[in-house]
């Protein structure tokens, strides 16, 4: 059997990406109305695996999670509101028969590795109102809820330290 690996992913992945990323999306039951409006957002493409640092969970050839870390060189306005320039977590999602596995916390340290070898000194993070809870007991600070895409909600904006975290 081959053990579980975390790599790079390749752009000939984007589809699989995609799906995934609504599959894991799904497993909270959201309206479907809402993917509709998430669809650009959950969509990856082979450009965004050439130009973005995303790596893949693959367990016996099969990707069961990925993550994406991009970096904004100045902020960035969507609608109203103001992103602030840094590095973010865009996209980490896990195919809903691995959540509550260990997957989700084997990329974050993955991810917090490749932050800390790349020199990164935080990490910002809009997420899922679900992985709230996940991303604290990761060690990220909870900052504030920012506005969402879809009217009247919003996602928990939090932020990992390198600085305030030791990790081995």
């Amino acid at each position: 059997m081959k053990p579980a690996q975390i790599r790079k992913a390749e752009r000939n992945e984007a589809q699989i990406l995609t799906e995934l990323s609504f599959a894991s999306k799904r497993h909270w039951n959201y309206p479907e109305k809402y993917f509709k409006i998430w669809q650009s957002e959950l969509t990856i493409t082979g450009d965004y695996l050439s130009n973005h640092d995303v790596f893949v969970y693959e367990f016996e050839d099969c990707i069961f999670a990925y993550y994406s870390l991009i970096t904004l060189a100045e902020d960035q306005v969507v609608g109203k509101v103001v992103i602030p320039a840094g590095t973010w977590l865009e996209h980490m999602f896990v195919h809903p028969e691995k959540i509550g596995k260990r997957v989700g916390a084997q990329l974050f340290k993955h991810m917090i590795n490749v932050a800390g070898n790349e020199r990164i000194r935080q990490i910002k993070i809009l997420a899922d109102p679900h992985s709230r809870y996940f991303y604290e007991k990761m060690g990220c600070r909870y900052i504030k809820e920012f506005p969402s895409s879809i009217s009247g909600r919003t996602t928990p904006y939090l932020i990992f330290s390198l600085e305030e975290n030791i990790w081995d």
